[in-house]
């Protein structure tokens, strides 16, 4: 037709037209396709009763917030696990089966209790139809601190409902409480609408994701073979969009190599009017190396890390094209104007697929308000890499051994001087046109009415790569919240709408993949 239309008048008027007669077709044919699933699927159904109880929603978060659960603070284990069982409550009244809490033992050093037990991993089983795929669910009920004086506008672990900017306030409603409670609304919505579930669904939900998920890794390894045996994929939602407007399917994440400068000279504190300029001081020789490590421009300086980093695709290049972002939402989010780059591919791929070298402190020095004429007797320096395809831990801490050693012998200082690995969690890269996140796009048209941006993230979820890994499967990271809700800062929040819909899209991906021809 367009052939036909472009001989029988003018280039330009015709190629207007029929982008104008596109544009028009594929509204009316996404306007029909609305209305058949309206009528017709039971998408409709569900959204309805999703809407329906959106009042029960926002009163079970309520209860769940109230429960302290600060994974990091050893006088508050037990309401860590106090949130473990009302979790459990949940699941039984929802009429999930096999509901277990899986006990992890005593959490090792550094701890003030040596005898302070993990908080227990729940798992609870939603369906066993062996014609029906099976899908496991991640998420955490333990959360970061929170206080009145760290700047709250309200009581943090009370759920404040802010009807003029329709948000729901309180530490926990986006990380990652609320995303978590959503599986468990799907259910209900399902349950009190009357339509048969698509999927048997497998909760693990954990207590110590703010505190390194200890014991997870071990579980997970456990159970692969047992409860988790049959998965056909995770979906996790702990993340979140890259801006506040559109929503997004993440399939990748940056790992972090964390390591630390150790500089040793004099057997104590010295001061520096009686040695100073006649001994050869430790924070001097530190400084030199960290120095060596990065430019001000964020170039890493380490021979040979440039070279581990894949090459970016033709393919990986449009999906940066395609993402809405801008320079004022960066600016917005570092409440500053202190960018290294302007373009938004720049930015999007550097803090993504691009390796960063972060310096994040020195301990053992004077960091203490007045002034103190301490020269310290041993130093250590911190820095962190985050890594992307195709790093490898292990020839990368090689590489940062090699040049602070090289760097180090450079100076002829008497001092001594080790580097070291303190941990290490690698990158994720998923395939973003699998059946999971197909049918995780599928849904977001369905609930927003737009395609999703596909993103990574410069973070890190390490438990990603062990489900992915160890279960043998496909992972899709499905975020509910926006990108300024705050989570680990102080009035951490909300929005309702991003809460209700996420249940709808929660909803709408697990009908899709059930109904996708691959596992």
């Amino acid at each position: 037709m367009v052939i036909y239309s472009l001989l029988n008048s003018t280039l330009k008027v015709q190629a207007n037209r029929c982008f104008l007669s596109l544009f028009r077709s594929k509204i009316t044919k996404n306007l029909v396709r609305s209305m058949s699933m309206s009528n017709n699927g039971p998408s409709n159904k569900i959204f309805n009763k999703i809407d329906e109880l959106k009042p029960t929603f926002i009163d079970i978060l309520a209860k769940a917030v109230e429960i302290p659960a600060v994974s990091s603070d050893e006088s508050l284990r037990p309401m860590v696990v106090k949130k473990a069982h009302f979790l459990v409550e949940q699941l039984n009244e929802l009429g999930f089966h096999d509901v277990q809490l899986k006990e992890l033992g005593i959490q090792p050093p550094p701890v003030t209790n040596s005898n302070l037990k993990l908080p227990p991993i729940v798992l609870a089983r939603y369906g066993s139809d062996p014609k029906k795929k099976t899908v496991l669910v991640y998420g955490h009920y333990d959360v970061q601190p929170a206080s009145l004086e760290d700047g709250w506008d309200s009581e943090p672990f009370k759920l404040t409902v802010d009807e003029s900017k329709q948000v729901l306030k309180a530490r926990g409603s986006s990380d990652d409480t609320g995303p978590l409670l959503g599986w468990l609304h799907v259910v209900r919505a399902h349950r009190d609408a009357g339509i048969e579930f698509p999927v048997n669904l497998i909760t693990c939900f954990e207590g110590m994701e703010e505190s390194g998920s200890l014991g997870l890794d071990n579980l997970i390894a456990h159970e692969a073979e047992k409860y988790f045996k049959g998965v056909d994929t995770v979906c996790i939602s702990d993340n979140y969009w890259l801006g506040t407007k559109k929503p997004v399917l993440t399939y990748g994440l940056r790992g972090c190599n964390y390591y630390q400068i150790i500089v040793e000279g004099p057997a104590a504190d010295l001061h520096s009017g009686m040695f100073g300029g006649i001994i050869a001081e430790p924070m001097t020789d530190l400084i030199q190396i960290m120095n060596s490590l990065v430019d001000s421009k964020g170039k890493i300086l380490i021979k040979g890390i440039d070279e581990m980093v894949a090459p970016v695709t033709e393919k990986e290049m449009e999906l940066y094209e395609k993402i809405e972002f801008s320079l004022e939402e960066l600016q917005a989010a570092s409440g500053s104007k202190t960018e290294l780059y302007k373009k938004k591919e720049d930015i999007l791929m550097h803090r993504w697929r691009y390796p960063s070298l972060s310096l994040h402190g020195i301990e053992g020095a004077f960091s203490s308000a007045g002034a103190k004429t301490v020269i310290p007797a041993k130093v250590n320096g911190k820095f962190s890499i985050r890594t992307v395809p195709d790093m490898k831990s292990e020839k990368l801490t090689q590489l940062v051994v090699d040049h602070c050693n090289s760097v180090f012998k450079s100076l002829n200082s008497p001092n001594r001087c080790k580097t070291e690995l303190i941990h290490d969690g690698d990158y994720w890269v998923s395939d973003p046109f699998n059946a999971s996140f197909s049918a995780a796009a599928k849904a977001t048209k369905e609930v927003y009415g737009v395609e999703p941006d596909y993103t990574r993230e410069g973070g890190s979820i390490p438990i990603t790569l062990t489900f992915e890994k160890v279960l043998k499967t496909s992972v899709l990271l499905l975020p509910m919240g926006r990108g300024d809700d705050g989570a680990h800062s102080v009035n951490e929040k909300l929005d309702i709408s991003n809460y209700i819909n996420g249940i709808k899209l929660m909803a709408a991906y697990l009908h899709n993949y059930a109904e996708s021809p691959e596992n």
